[in-house]
């Protein structure tokens, strides 16, 4: 797969149509894109659990509300960190702890002592699980319409308010896709 047509650090936005309850309004970072699969996060589903009760050292450093969130449905035992390092650029060295993913966004090595990345971090949120599909699996799913593919902003990992993510990421596009943000939740109800 080229370059170009990597959608890695872009975001799939759940289409109204697609009937996995897993992904019901869903907004999900790709961290990698090619052509053995991809897999991402979503950044829309907080958990009760707080991010002390499982990563003590972390709790700190996490963003509000500082929770867990269900980064998807695949190895829910296993946790990742995402975090926004301001103004990392691609010519920019890398903090030790953290691998760019796409601009100021990356992944956070929970292995390592938090004071490596302290002094540098602009938000981290922690996901159990996450999201995966196999080689030309997310293609299809494209293709039959069940995601909308967006730019993502630093701002989208640590939204405050991530139960209004959904809205909020396809009201700020500048195509149909932002009458989509006003469609019901229960359409049956219109």
């Amino acid at each position: 797969m080229t370059e170009v047509s990597s959608l890695t650090g872009r975001l799939l936005v759940a289409t109204p149509a697609l009937a996995d309850p897993n992904f019901d309004r869903a907004v999900v970072l790709l961290l990698d894109h090619d052509e053995e699969g991809s897999l991402g996060v979503v950044l829309n589903r907080p958990t009760p659990v707080g991010v002390g009760d499982i990563l003590e050292n972390w709790a700190g450093l996490a963003g509000e509300p500082g929770v867990v969130f269900q980064g998807g449905p695949v190895s829910l035992d296993s946790a990742l960190g995402v975090a926004v390092i301001p103004g990392g650029t691609a010519g920019e060295r890398a903090p030790l702890g953290w691998r760019r993913v796409h601009g100021a966004i990356g992944l956070v090595d929970l292995e390592a002592p938090p004071e490596l990345l302290a002094s540098a971090l602009g938000s981290l949120r922690i996901f159990a699980g996450y999201a995966g599909w196999g080689p030309g699996q997310l293609e299809n799913e494209l293709a039959d319409g069940a995601w909308y593919v967006v730019e993502s902003e630093p701002g989208d990992v640590s939204s405050p308010a991530p139960e209004r993510l959904w809205r909020e990421v396809l009201r700020r596009q500048r195509s149909e896709l932002a009458m989509v943000a006003t469609y019901p939740d229960d359409p049956s109800l219109n």
